[in-house]
């Protein structure tokens, strides 16, 4: 998934992005509100959202948000614990509520759960003869298991978040690295191809001109 984590504290939040990279995330990682305006039109997977910030409320932020109809799944990360501060984190828009010192295994199960929220509740999601299991990392083709590099399972998880709707070339690049790295120009066209390789021309179709979808199945 690609992250928005909005954390102030430095030690936590270089923590925070650190694992969650590790475990195959992409993590853009600002410690303002301002850092993360910047940011708020990336086609982000979920927001990770302090609630005390430098210069503002995560969460008065996160009403604002969801006033302007943007409905990217967010987590509020807080040490707030009072039972009125969890409703009102959750009446402000906020779709989980992690109360700090937390496991970040916790947060990527929180993460997982999301996941399946968005593709619907089966773990395996079957697509003509490819199934694909995003909690496990694992895709098979007529039941024969498939090996996929990191790249090109951050390119068909991108994907299958968003199925039925068209990813542009630009926003797959975003989703698979953020901003941290720069792909070669022709770098989504070669991994979409061997995307194809492994699992069929038809998985993956190319609406000229505007990007690439996976069909609802």
């Amino acid at each position: 998934m690609r992250l928005l984590l909005l954390e102030d504290d430095v030690t936590l939040g270089e923590a925070l992005r650190d694992y969650l990279r590790s475990e195959g995330h992409v993590v853009d990682w600002c410690t303002t509100l301002a850092q993360a305006r910047a940011l708020i039109s990336e086609p982000y997977d979920a927001w990770l959202l302090d609630w005390n910030l430098p210069d503002g409320s995560g969460v008065d932020w996160l009403r604002s948000l969801r006033a302007k109809g943007r409905k990217v799944p967010a987590v509020v990360l807080t040490a707030r614990d009072l039972l009125g501060d969890r409703i009102q984190g959750l009446d402000s828009g906020a779709d989980d509520f992690l109360v700090k010192p937390f496991a970040p295994e916790e947060l990527c199960a929180r993460l997982r759960a999301i996941a399946r929220r968005l593709i619907g509740s089966a773990q395996r999601k079957a697509f003509g003869p490819v199934q694909i299991d995003l909690t496990a990392k694992a895709v098979w083709r007529n039941d024969q298991s498939v090996e996929l590099t990191a790249r090109e399972w951050t390119l068909l998880e991108a994907l299958v978040l968003r199925v039925g709707r068209i990813v542009s070339r630009n926003d797959l690049e975003a989703l698979a690295l953020g901003f941290d790295s720069e792909l070669a120009s022709n770098s989504i066209e070669v991994h979409i191809f061997k995307l194809r390789q492994k699992l069929g021309k038809a998985l993956i179709e190319t609406v000229r001109g505007l990007g690439y979808r996976i069909p609802a199945a």
